[in-house]
């Protein structure tokens, strides 16, 4: 077998995983790596190739996509390590709308310096997220981020814009999520020993540092510390959602009377009143949750990435 399997999603991006197929084969081939690429075609596809990659021994599998892609093909490795399965290095070439799980991990954007990456021996140990309820009560892994509330709703939104792309998309989604998602649920979140029941329009629980393609979650994040980060927004008005929106681009909010923020290792969020919408990695958990439990599995997945050195 090929010691480097591409998993490819053509649609990613709004297409700009098709067309970036021809460059990408150029530059593995330039580089002269062993490899063979698969493109997706359906949803779970990238779950079901990851794992067979893993089954079969491959050394390297690279998601080629965005972050649904990454997510996808994360929990095929973490479902292979699960059943004793050595896991395979994981590669990432950035090819969708957000790209925020190789934002957090210092992964490049340009093709060309991200497959001589591929080729390097650079790699990092990271953690993985685990959330269980939902639409997944017996868990789904998450690399960079779940979000409850407001940032889940807008990236509902942000689906639905088809000529839009990119940051632009998600910032046009919030604009319009102010007017759909104004009324903080109330939340009984349980971590560190803790029990708080607030109204809370948003609980974002971060292993990587940015969603969206731009707002900074967490912009203190490590994906290597074994913590979540969390950014917990309460009940507002709809003119300071709109003004709080700057803030989450600076990664400023942390400043504001209305935003806590801490860290954990497993934290349950459970809905008193209302219910919980919910996404990990931009991929819906839930449209009307009502708990979720989240958990960091510390240095799960070898990475390739500039951190440090030895041999895939």
């Amino acid at each position: 077998m090929p010691r480097y399997q591409i998993i490819a999603n053509p649609t990613s991006g709004r297409g700009l995983g098709e067309h970036s197929m021809p460059k990408i084969d150029a530059e593995l081939r330039k580089l002269g790596l062993d490899y063979e690429i698969h493109r997706t075609e359906a949803p779970g596809h990238a779950i079901q190739l990851a794992k067979q990659a893993a089954i079969d021994g491959s050394g390297v599998v690279v998601a080629a996509g965005g972050d649904g892609t990454l997510n996808e093909v994360l929990n095929g490795l973490m479902q292979a390590r699960e059943a004793g399965i050595k896991v395979p290095s994981l590669g990432v070439i950035p090819i969708g709308r957000g790209n925020d799980f190789c934002y957090g991990v210092d992964i490049p954007h340009n093709i060309e310096a991200v497959c001589k990456l591929l080729a390097s021996r650079e790699w990092r140990l990271i953690d993985v997220g685990l959330v269980k309820g939902g639409d997944y009560p017996e868990g789904r892994y998450f690399g960079n981020g779940v979000g409850i509330g407001f940032d889940a709703v807008v990236g509902f939104e942000a689906l639905k814009l088809k000529k839009l792309g990119g940051f632009p998309s998600y910032i046009a989604a919030a604009l319009k999520t102010i007017l759909l998602y104004y009324q903080a649920p109330k939340v009984k979140i349980q971590m560190n020993g803790l029990s708080v029941t607030q109204p809370a329009l948003m609980v974002s629980i971060m292993n990587g540092r940015r969603l969206g393609g731009g707002f900074m979650m967490a912009p203190q994040g490590s994906m290597d510390d074994g913590l979540l980060d969390l950014c917990i927004a309460g009940q507002v008005s709809r003119p300071t959602m709109l003004a709080m929106i700057p803030r989450f681009m600076m990664g400023t909010q942390a400043g504001h009377p209305a935003i806590t923020t801490a860290q954990t290792n497993r934290i349950m969020v459970t809905a008193i009143e209302g219910s919980l919408p919910a996404h990990g990695d931009g991929e819906t958990m839930c449209t009307r949750g009502q708990e979720l439990e989240i958990s960091i599995i510390p240095k799960a997945v070898r990475v390739i990435g500039s951190d440090q050195k030895g041999e895939l």
